[in-house]
């Protein structure tokens, strides 16, 4: 039986596709983390008062590399490089969605438009990375080596969307509202094209290394396409619709700390 359960399971007892997996999440992460440190040291005099939860932002995610590393760790396994092509951070910032790295590299301090174009990306990536995290609660919150680390990092993908959705709407408010809608259902569209590519190539890889059968990986690669398909269709809307979110200032303490890396 496929489901989604089942083939975490499949790729979770096997040492080498859990290295796969891990690295690849670590990988993310730690991006994650550095994109949001340079987009906090570079934002416009007039939002300073964003930069510490920016900051924060970017503490999360460097801790989530942690975890996963810590659990590759645990294992006694070592990261392997990131093929390119299973690569979701690098290929969004290809297809011009977020801010570009020669930007945040520079020195020269963000624009409005940039802090909104990059809460625009936390919207709709945040919204995915919530959904993977709670499809992985849902499954794994008692696993004994994984439990621990999938509700913390859930949580913390949980409070990502509400800031970014809290925040865009005090953009709204404020005259933006046809630049982030703009904004929204362009970064949407690339990331559910960019979400299909990096799942086929993800499942490829896994389907070598666990000897998946050709019908096996052909029916998983169908699945991906057909929620692709229904994404291009009328699912994309979810990631781009704000409204207030129930757990508001989400980001306005100090990052938690990760026991999983202590």
């Amino acid at each position: 039986m496929l489901s989604a359960k089942s083939l975490f399971q499949e790729i979770l007892d096997n040492d080498e596709s859990f290295r796969l997996f891990c690295s690849i999440a670590a990988s993310g992460e730690s991006q994650g983390g550095w994109e949001n440190a340079r987009i906090a040291a570079l934002v416009p005099d007039s939002e300073r008062h964003l930069a510490p939860k920016i900051t924060r932002h970017g503490a999360d995610e460097d801790k989530h590399g942690r975890i996963f590393n810590a659990l590759l760790k645990k294992r006694d396994l070592q990261p392997v490089d990131v093929p390119p092509e299973t690569d979701y951070t690098m290929l969004l910032e290809r297809h011009g969605i977020g801010l570009a790295h020669e930007k945040l590299k520079a020195d020269q301090p963000l624009t409005v438009r940039d802090v909104i174009t990059y809460l625009a990306h936390s919207r709709v990536t945040e919204q995915r990375a919530a959904e993977q995290m709670a499809m992985l609660l849902k499954h794994f919150a008692d696993h004994p080596d994984l439990g621990r680390a999938v509700r913390m990092i859930s949580a913390d993908e949980d409070n990502h969307l509400a800031y970014s959705h809290e925040e865009l709407l005090h953009y709204a408010a404020a005259g933006h509202a046809p630049y982030i809608r703009r904004t929204l259902r362009e970064c949407a569209h690339a990331e559910i094209r960019v979400h299909r590519d990096v799942s086929l190539a993800v499942m490829a890889r896994m389907g070598r290394i666990l000897g998946w059968s050709r019908a096996r990986s052909a029916l998983l690669a169908a699945g991906i396409h057909a929620v692709y398909a229904a994404e291009r269709a009328a699912g994309w809307r979810r990631m781009v619709t704000l409204r207030t979110p129930e757990r508001r200032d989400a980001l306005g303490g100090p990052a938690t700390a990760a026991p999983e890396v202590a």
